[in-house]
């Protein structure tokens, strides 16, 4: 089980989500390939063309890295790579994604470069510890009374350790945690609160992953290795 995100997810986006994918280990085959002990990145090439180029180290490190044939249960749709693609949680998908693969070749980062390195995009890419508020929606009138706000947090190979919001300018208030399937998956999130001052408010959340890193309130766009920053939410409670 692991979630995706695409490194044009903006802060607060929706260019994420998770699966159960089935495949066979890229650990196990690359040693029956070998692996020479200069070769630091594999260079995966899509039957379109595309190229991406990924760390042999995070190919190799124990996590659940796959050359993926399955999702959800059945035979891996055309859409999302069919018949084979690349699963690598921890990754952005443009530097460990690749669908509808042809050919792996073992390499390094100063001898090759992927197809999105040629833009400026960053050779090597960890997915950043983010999180996103669901629930209300931006501009979203609530009645006075008894609300339960939610949402979800990534820090994928590192897992989330906490997610905290903050309600309006005040202090920082723990929020409720989901399930955690796996460092490689998205919690949930939920913070019941009530709605008591009819006007305009705003909720802000920030999450905490399993290395102690709290997610940065700076905010950075996309290029070239990911957004960052705290999602903040508008919101109206009315009188009913």
């Amino acid at each position: 089980m692991a979630t995706l995100t695409c490194v044009s997810n903006p802060v607060g986006g929706k260019l994420i989500s998770t699966g159960v994918w089935t495949g066979y280990r890229l650990a196990d085959l690359l040693a029956a390939a070998g692996v020479h002990s200069n070769a630091d990145m594999v260079l995966s090439t899509s039957i379109d063309g595309f190229t991406a180029g990924t760390p042999v180290q995070a190919l190799t490190d124990g996590r659940d890295a796959l050359l993926a044939v399955g999702l959800n249960g059945q035979p891996l749709p055309v859409e999302h790579g069919y018949p084979a693609r690349l699963v690598v949680p921890g990754l952005y998908g443009y530097v460990s994604a690749t669908k509808w693969v042809v050919d792996l070749e073992l390499t390094r980062f100063d001898k090759a470069k992927a197809y999105w390195t040629r833009f400026g995009w960053a050779a090597q890419a960890p997915i950043k510890t983010e999180s996103r508020v669901d629930v209300p929606a931006d501009g979203q009138k609530l009645p006075r009374g008894s609300v339960v706000f939610g949402g979800v947090a990534w820090a994928q190979n590192r897992g989330v350790r906490a997610v905290e919001v903050r309600i309006d300018d005040g202090g920082w208030q723990p929020a409720e945690l989901g399930a955690s399937y796996s460092n490689a998956t998205w919690r949930l999130w939920s913070f019941p609160w009530q709605a008591k001052i009819v006007g305009n408010h705003s909720i802000t959340v920030r999450a905490t992953d399993n290395s102690g890193a709290t997610q940065t309130a700076d905010q950075v766009p996309s290029v070239p290795d990911g957004a960052t920053g705290w999602h903040t939410v508008n919101f109206t409670v009315t009188e009913n």
